[in-house]
């Protein structure tokens, strides 16, 4: 069928065969679907929909546009598993869930990407990490997800390139919130690495990605059902993101709690249960353990061990940071210039936090993108922040501001200020892990 029949057809809303749909997917990574073409399409797709059919193929012919990782040469002994997360403030469980699940017994090549909007990007963090290569070659990245069970980087061209191209092209033709679009964006890319089984974090709430909890749940189900369609188990977990995942938001203040999540240094808290939840379903997903208590108590012990964070120590100097950053971490994670303290301005309880208002507060302090080509500065960010349902007094500390210089910090606490919401009644606040959705390989 040539292009312009089948956008022809599906702008008449029309089911497109696998066939029609794989070429159309091919011609996206290969060039020959002209731009023109390819927004058309998108368009096409935004208005009309697919079905799920359609969804699966535009899936699977995404994930088939380049590269698919094959692990079986390396005679890996535990199963490759990965997580998503459809991103977040404060979210750093990546940085925490992949060194634990190898420490577990499992292999985990993960591919992320960077800070979106308001939301944080896992690159960035590693980044603040000096060294710290995310673009490694093959033979590395393979190599330390044998050796380390863990190695976590960025994608690369050889991995799904037609989503690559047609995200570029939804980004200035208003096509983003297509739901088969979106669910073919992130499954082309994970499901490409080979994965024995995959664990989706998707956030509702405030500062969620999706603008609803009704359309965050028809997402997370989409990604369930096509990714096992697609011959990949996964499991979708619907986690609160009405306040920040951890007490902080930022670069290195996030390699930072993460560090001190791995170290047991921090021994509670939202992130900490959402990491555990997480990578309970990964094990289980996994032929790890045996039922949800052996997967809780396994993890319990490799972090209590040492183990997990041993093993991100591991894929830090493996991927060319410094071998010392456990042990060292404040001589190698930069530091802001300025530290100035948010402090309640009346007695009460924090009742509503603006999530995305936080997250863009970080991005204003320069820690976070406007335009694609701004410069990231690791250092600047926000920690110590109070969390929802909290009793505060007159004065107390609502967060802490990482600025680079006084007049950043002074405009980052006017944008705190107006994000929190103290009142006289208290109200409780949302549960972090609201839903589970399993899906098997029909």
């Amino acid at each position: 069928m040539l292009p312009q029949e089948a956008i022809r057809a599906k702008r008449d809303g029309q089911e497109l065969p696998p066939d029609a749909i794989r070429e159309l997917v091919s011609g996206i990574a290969d060039g020959r679907l002209a731009d023109a073409q390819l927004g058309a399409l998108a368009m096409a797709i935004t208005l009309q929909g697919m079905s799920d059919a359609e969804t699966v193929a535009f899936t699977e012919a995404t994930r088939d546009s380049g590269e698919v990782l094959d692990w079986r040469g390396l005679d890996l002994p535990g199963p490759v598993l990965d997580k998503h997360s459809t991103g977040g403030v404060g979210d750093l469980v990546s940085l925490v869930l992949g060194p634990w699940i190898a420490a577990c017994g499992g292999h985990v090549p993960m591919i992320s990407g960077r800070g979106l909007g308001h939301t944080g990007g896992t690159l960035d963090k590693l980044e603040a990490i000096p060294g710290y290569s995310v673009t490694p070659d093959t033979a590395t990245f393979r190599r330390l997800v044998k050796d380390v069970g863990v190695a976590i980087i960025g994608q690369t061209g050889s991995l799904a390139p037609a989503d690559k191209r047609l995200y570029a092209v939804r980004d200035v033709t208003a096509t983003v919130e297509s739901l088969p679009l979106i669910v073919a964006s992130i499954l082309g890319k994970k499901l490409a690495c080979g994965l024995d089984a995959l664990v989706m974090d998707v956030k509702v709430g405030g500062g969620a990605f999706m603008p609803t909890p009704e359309a965050s749940r028809q997402l997370a189900e989409t990604i369930a059902d096509v990714a096992s369609r697609a011959g990949t188990p996964t499991t979708a977990l619907l986690t609160d993101m009405s306040q920040p995942l951890a007490p902080c938001a930022g670069n290195a203040v996030e390699v930072r709690e993460a560090l001190a999540v791995l170290t047991g240094e921090r021994k509670g808290g939202r992130l900490l249960e959402a990491t555990r939840g997480l990578a309970a379903e990964m094990l289980l997903a996994g032929g790890l353990a045996s039922d949800r208590a052996a997967a809780l108590a396994t993890l319990d012990e490799r972090l209590a061990s040492g183990a997990a964070a041993e093993r991100f120590a591991r894929m830090v100097a493996g991927l060319g940071g410094p071998s010392d950053l456990l042990e060292n971490s404040g001589r190698h994670l930069p530091t802001a210039a300025v530290m100035r303290e948010v402090h309640a301005p009346r007695a009460g309880h924090l009742n509503a936090i603006d999530t995305r208002a936080l997250g863009m507060a970080v991005v204003e302090l320069g820690g976070g993108r406007r335009a694609p080509d701004d410069i990231i500065d690791p250092a600047v960010g926000l920690s110590d922040i109070a969390a929802l349902g909290e009793a505060v007094s007159h004065g107390q500390p609502l967060a802490r501001i990482h600025a680079a210089s006084a007049a950043d910090a002074e405009h980052a606490e006017r944008h705190l200020l107006a994000a929190l919401s103290l009142e006289d009644t208290p109200r409780p606040a949302p549960s972090l892990i609201q839903d589970t959705i399993r899906r098997e390989v029909p």
